[in-house]
């Protein structure tokens, strides 16, 4: 644990883009030390979503900085959430359709009693979750999926796990399934993987959905908070009350 006579020190792992900023900033506010330690870094495939779906579904607000100038959705664009759905609106798109669970299974719910027999284009990152096109084909509609970016791990990771293992971290707030499977991984690159695990059960551990949290429990990590809404910001407070 970090000195208690200073701010708590939380360990966030968003892009390091305006994403990351908005963090640090909502964390100041709280009251806490921000140590910014992105895990993700997106690189575009350059491949664009077809335009033949009766249904065109996107999964993150980083899609709409990758769609060229000219393409248009097929049918209705349906927003896994109000991020996506926001960042759409702000590219100019109309969006028809924002489940009310903000998951893939909360798309495949909403979208199951209508599209049987319909294309729907799914645009999203190589690490998608198998629950909404299996969900969706299930539902008898036929799929295809356009990867229009990969996640990989920035170099340079791993500041988190170095100072969880000095036990001088009080929370981490875990934003995906792949912040955590890349902490771990830069844990091991940086030599501290099982010292940065004992690092973590002593502080706050934060999983923004229970997605997320089942891959940290799978990997051994006690999760103390799962907050009620999947948004970073719901997280950030539940885990910064909770310390």
């Amino acid at each position: 644990m970090s000195d208690h006579s200073q701010q708590p020190t939380v360990a966030v792992f968003r892009p390091a883009d305006e994403r990351l900023d908005r963090a640090l900033a909502l964390l100041a506010d709280l009251g806490v030390e921000g140590l910014g330690d992105p895990m993700l870094a997106v690189e575009p495939t350059g491949t664009q979503p077809r335009t033949d779906g009766t249904y065109t579904v996107l999964t993150s607000k980083t899609a709409p900085d990758l769609l060229s100038a000219d393409w248009e959705p097929g049918g209705r664009l349906c927003a896994i959430g109000p991020a996506t759905a926001d960042a759409l609106a702000a590219a100019g798109f109309t969006v028809d359709i924002v489940p009310e669970t903000y998951s893939s299974s909360g798309v495949v719910e909403r979208l199951a009693g209508e599209v049987g027999g319909a294309r729907v284009e799914v645009a999203r990152s190589d690490h998608g979750s198998p629950t909404l096109l299996d969900g969706l084909t299930a539902a008898g509609a036929y799929v295809h999926e356009t990867v229009l970016y990969r996640l990989t791990r920035p170099d340079g990771s791993g500041v988190s796990a170095e100072r969880a293992a000095a036990d001088e971290l009080d929370a981490a707030l875990f934003s995906s399934s792949l912040t955590v499977e890349h902490f771990l991984e830069a844990a091991t690159a940086r030599g501290v993987a099982k010292r940065a695990r004992a690092g973590l059960e002593g502080a706050v551990v934060g999983a923004i959905g229970e997605p997320t949290a089942q891959t940290a429990r799978d990997a051994g990590i006690a999760v103390d908070v799962v907050p009620e809404d999947a948004a970073f910001e719901a997280l950030a407070r539940a885990v910064v009350s909770r310390l």
